[in-house]
């Protein structure tokens, strides 16, 4: 550890050197204390790209023992760090009320065995609320509900929406054709700094969207959709 402490970290000893690159290795019980400081840490926004190489820095620790160039930390408390841009999960709303869809089988699978004709499905229009450097940012999406599953068809006009298709339309061949129709990176861009969010590369977008659909439900949404659906049947 250095006698550059910017950020007031915890003082803890290391328990040896790292054999890769001769860096410090710390106990696993020390190396949660590091973790956690990610989230006990007031750091202020305009220091956020300070903040890791200061931490790392100061323990005298390299990639191998703590992975910065990925997603950097797991979100184990209310927000979540994703290439130093905060994202956390707000409310969410139901709009409108079920609306029973009706499926239908092609012949080949109407005689395939276990195939139930009388299953209920049903769509409804959603919404939950994500905050990225606490600027409140909409996403709209259709829930399929059909049996135990489900499915969201994201709309395609907040911010956050955009970032979602823009994701998509680079990595799923089927929708290429209609890549014309999502928004460029300079164009999502411009939108973040019309709201004073920072700018973000192809990696922080991925990973913010990987975020909102990993999140995109929750217990407390579960619960109201299944008494909506016990009330429905």
């Amino acid at each position: 550890m250095t006698n550059d402490n910017p950020f007031n970290f915890l003082p803890l000893q290391p328990i040896g050197r790292n054999e890769t690159d001769s860096a410090n290795a710390y106990a696993p019980e020390d190396m949660i204390k590091i973790y956690e400081q990610q989230f006990l840490i007031k750091v202020p926004e305009e220091q956020l790209t300070e903040f890791l190489p200061a931490l790392k820095r100061f323990y005298d620790i390299d990639n191998n023992t703590l992975d910065i160039s990925a997603i950097i930390f797991e979100a184990i408390a209310e927000s979540s760090i994703i290439y130093n841009h905060k994202i956390k999960v707000g409310d969410y709303q139901i709009l409108g009320g079920l609306i029973e869809e009706a499926i239908e089988y092609d012949e080949d699978n109407k005689n395939e065995e276990g195939v139930e004709e009388d299953i209920q499905a049903y769509t409804l229009e959603c919404k939950r609320t994500f905050f990225i450097n606490d600027v409140e940012i909409p996403y709209h999406f259709n829930l399929f509900i059909y049996g135990d599953g489900y499915s969201t068809l994201t709309k395609k006009e907040s911010l956050l929406e955009k970032m979602y298709w823009f994701v998509r339309g680079r990595f799923e061949e089927h929708l290429l054709d209609d890549a014309e129709d999502n928004e460029s990176l300079e164009s999502i861009n411009e939108q973040l700094a019309s709201l004073c969010i920072r700018e973000m590369d192809l990696s922080t977008i991925d990973g913010i969207v990987n975020y909102v659909e990993d999140n995109i439900m929750d217990d407390a949404m579960v619960e109201a959709l299944n008494k909506l659906l016990d009330d429905a049947e």
